[in-house]
């Protein structure tokens, strides 16, 4: 893996460009707290085999791009509280932000318009993409996310506890072992990883990246975009909803709730997956995506 770095839109963003600089390009914004290291590299190498050019990219705030240090960490507890009883949560930078990093990245790449595909926050990402850029979206694929509706069902009480109770004494082997098990407990039951393969990427990505009070204000973000319904309700881009039959995370109704609010939008739905991109169900996922996306542009 080939890792560039590029200042875009104020911030350092580091990011991965790959395939055919002709070919139609697919940009992949990733979830709370993941490294572009997240999108398995089968994955990516499936999209470059249908004859996309794919760029995936580190947040702000996570990873190898730009730490966002002097905000110093939010008190999430309070947020949530705040949010509950309608009052404004000021978090350190929005979503809407973290959607101009990406239209920055592809103007620094010379990418006119794009297929934007995003998993879990990174599908919140590029809703907003979508909704804010349309002139520049080809289309849109939302994996697992959802729409910000607070009536929908809540996540599974092992999967609210297990992030709830990350170790606090900091030290690598703690950490490395709590994000296994995490990975485990909220990921796709039907395809669980192979032991020795989810290791070594947690470590790897640890000793990439890891950092900690990014996440914090990523999911303080998170909270104050509140409620994006009206807002899915103006995209106009073809848009493939995509979403595990059994997330524990992000249930499957967040994943109904997002195409049901998103005029012409399909929704595919995968029994025994997860909240996770699962190395079995790359070709599936691949095969979706590009699918979806040379319809989108033949439909055009």
């Amino acid at each position: 893996m080939t890792i560039a770095q590029t200042t875009a839109n104020g911030i350092n963003i580091a990011y991965e460009d790959k395939g055919p600089r002709d070919a139609p390009a697919i940009l992949l914004v990733m979830g709370l707290g993941g490294q572009l290291t997240l999108w398995p590299d089968e994955f990516v190498d499936a999209l470059n085999t249908h004859g996309f050019r794919t760029v995936r990219y580190d947040n702000r705030d996570v990873g190898l791009s730009t730490r966002f240090e002097a905000a110093g960490v939010p008190n999430l507890k309070w947020m949530f509280v705040k949010a509950a009883i309608g009052l404004p949560v000021r978090p350190a930078y929005t979503l809407a932000d973290m959607a101009a990093d990406g239209m920055a990245l592809l103007d620094h790449l010379g990418i006119d318009r794009a297929h934007i595909v995003g998993a879990s926050m990174g599908g919140m990402i590029s809703q907003h993409i979508a909704a804010r850029y349309p002139d520049r979206t080809l289309s849109l694929t939302s994996i697992m996310s959802s729409t910000g509706n607070r009536r929908l069902p809540r996540a599974r009480k092992e999967a609210m506890q297990v992030l709830a109770n990350r170790p606090m004494s900091g030290e690598p082997e703690d950490m490395i072992a709590y994000s296994v098990r995490a990975a485990r407990v909220i990921g796709s039951p039907g395809y669980p990883a192979a032991e020795e393969r989810l290791q070594r990427r947690v470590r790897a990505d640890f000793e990439r990246g890891w950092y900690p009070q990014g996440v914090a204000r990523q999911m303080a973000a998170i909270v104050a975009d509140g409620d994006r319904r009206a807002l899915l309700k103006s995209i106009t881009a073809p848009t493939l909803v995509v979403h595990g039959e059994d997330d524990p995370l992000v249930p499957l109704a967040a994943g109904r709730d997002t195409a049901d609010n998103i005029t012409g939008a399909r929704l595919l739905t995968i029994q025994g997956m997860g909240h996770d991109l699962p190395l079995a169900l790359v070709d599936t996922l691949a095969d979706a995506i590009a699918g979806h996306a040379k319809a989108g542009v033949a439909a055009a």
